[in-house]
């Protein structure tokens, strides 16, 4: 008898926002079930159908049946069963989206340091290793050019010179030989006219033996 009226008092809690919406919506009566419906509905069902009962100071009860009681029971059970599984499931999609969310915060980041990179090699030039900035990089480009194309002049200009010494250290050799040559025809003909002579004072004085 006590499990009874805790039961019954236990409904009352549960059921009296339904009692003031079963009152306002009568018409409703006829859809009730013990079977099918809402577990709003079928509190709704017990209380309505259940017995009314007056003590000797005029207070009033339900008397509920055991069998509603334990339908009832079940079918609370029941929902609330259904409804752990479906915040079960609603926490396995949440731990599931913040996974990827997760990964998509990971894949973000390495895609921003990707593209920083990216951003980065494309305003800068690699030289012997080193990256440097394109600034820099035709600044020493440009330099170099200068360079090599300062001493293109500086050994052009050399070459003239050396040129120009090599021409005339050529006709100064040429002149040179030129000179010999004539010195060279001037001594052999002076050669000559000896041995003309010394062959001249030869015949005389054989002519005189």
């Amino acid at each position: 008898m006590n499990y009874l009226k805790y039961s019954t008092l236990l409904i009352f809690l549960f059921i009296s926002p339904a009692l003031i919406n079963a009152q306002s919506n009568t018409s409703s009566e006829q859809q009730l079930s013990l079977d099918s419906g809402s577990i709003d509905n079928q509190f709704e069902y017990v209380i309505q159908k259940s017995n009314r009962y007056r003590d000797e100071r005029g207070r009033i009860y339900k008397v509920v049946r055991r069998e509603w009681l334990y339908t009832l029971k079940a079918h609370t059970i029941d929902s609330i069963k259904a409804i752990q599984d479906q915040l079960d499931q609603t926490k396995s999609t949440v731990t599931t989206q913040q996974k990827e969310i997760d990964e998509l915060k990971t894949n973000l980041s390495s895609t921003q340091s990707t593209l920083e990179d990216t951003n980065k090699e494309k305003d800068s030039m690699a030289l012997f290793g080193l990256q440097m900035s394109k600034l820099g990089y035709n600044t020493l480009m440009w330099s170099i050019i200068a360079g090599l194309f300062a001493l293109l002049l500086f050994f052009i200009f050399k070459f003239k010179n050396s040129n120009a010494v090599t021409k005339a250290a050529k006709r100064s050799l040429e002149e040179t030989e030129l000179e010999f040559e004539e010195h060279r025809k001037i001594a052999l003909e002076r050669e000559q006219k000896v041995r003309r002579q010394l062959q001249d004072e030869i015949n005389k004085q054989k002519g005189i033996g």
